[in-house]
């Protein structure tokens, strides 16, 4: 099994979409056997189930993640664990061990005053601009 976390600072990035890193973990006997990070090169929303199908990933844990977003990592046969919050390390090691706690209905709403525009997150839920996922 390979993991894929949203990654800054040793945290779980808050939105999906603009995740700069992902931190692997391969799995082996139910522990980690490796762990490396990856920079997205750029990869934005619908784009990154693809980047992480290529690495082989089956099971991601995130924060906020748009309708969109999930419906790719769907169609990528990945497995979403979303809302979660906290340490990225220690969100990987409560999933192995049954514990993590997570919102499978998590969503995030943008509102940005840039360029980024996304055309197919659902606007069921909102959030600020600090944070996602389940409070």
């Amino acid at each position: 099994m390979k993991i894929a976390v949203t990654y800054e600072n040793g945290k779980v990035f808050q939105h999906f979409g603009h995740t700069e890193q992902f931190k692997l973990y391969s799995i082996e006997n139910d522990k980690v056997a490796e762990e490396r990070v990856v920079n997205t090169e750029g990869s934005g929303h619908g784009a990154l189930a693809g980047f992480l199908k290529s690495l082989e990933v089956n099971t991601l844990i995130c924060g906020g993640i748009g309708g969109g977003a999930k419906a790719a990592l769907s169609a990528a046969g990945i497995t979403l664990y979303g809302g979660v919050s906290g340490d990225a390390d220690e969100a990987v090691a409560q999933l192995l061990a049954g514990t993590l706690s997570y919102n499978s209905d998590a969503t995030c709403n943008h509102h940005h005053g840039d360029h980024h525009h996304d055309h197919h997150h659902e606007h069921n839920g909102s959030c600020g601009h600090g944070s996602c996922g389940s409070h």
